[in-house]
């Protein structure tokens, strides 16, 4: 999979948590107006849908600690290949020597740069992530 791939996967992951956001918000509303005219039965399920909003955002925050600590270990990878020294064959075993080499060329390290430096990469770097705030679940109350 490329970083273009990633970064365009990432997107829509992005786009279908703000389309699960409105479609919640949606029905909340649904839900306040037919308790306001009276529809004991909706003021239930308003608290249910409530419920069901947290458990998505809990779903969604761990999901993106996890993409963070994928984030985290490329990151980790790649700073441990930078200090490899690749003159050193005597000391590492004959794949490593030659991955670090490679490395040093651009070839695994600019691809671990490039993913890390991606929309993608930034973005999960910086901490954000997606899907429903505080003040979408505040407003089904």
């Amino acid at each position: 999979m490329d970083i273009q791939t990633i970064d365009q996967q990432y997107q829509q992951l992005q786009a279908e948590a703000q389309q699960v956001g409105q479609q919640l918000q949606t029905l909340a509303g649904k839900l306040q107006a037919a308790a306001q005219g009276g529809n004991t039965d909706a003021r239930e399920w308003l608290l249910d849908l409530r419920e069901v909003a947290l458990g998505i955002q809990a779903e969604q925050q761990q999901m993106t600690q996890v993409l963070q600590a994928i984030h985290a270990m490329w990151q980790n990878q790649a700073q441990q290949l930078q200090a490899m020294p690749a003159a050193m064959p005597g000391y590492l075993p004959a794949g490593m020597a030659q991955n670090a080499a490679a490395a040093q060329q651009g070839g695994l390290m600019g691809a671990l740069d490039g993913f890390l430096n991606s929309g993608f990469g930034r973005a999960i770097e910086m901490g954000a992530g997606f899907g429903l705030g505080d003040d979408l679940i505040n407003k089904l109350f």
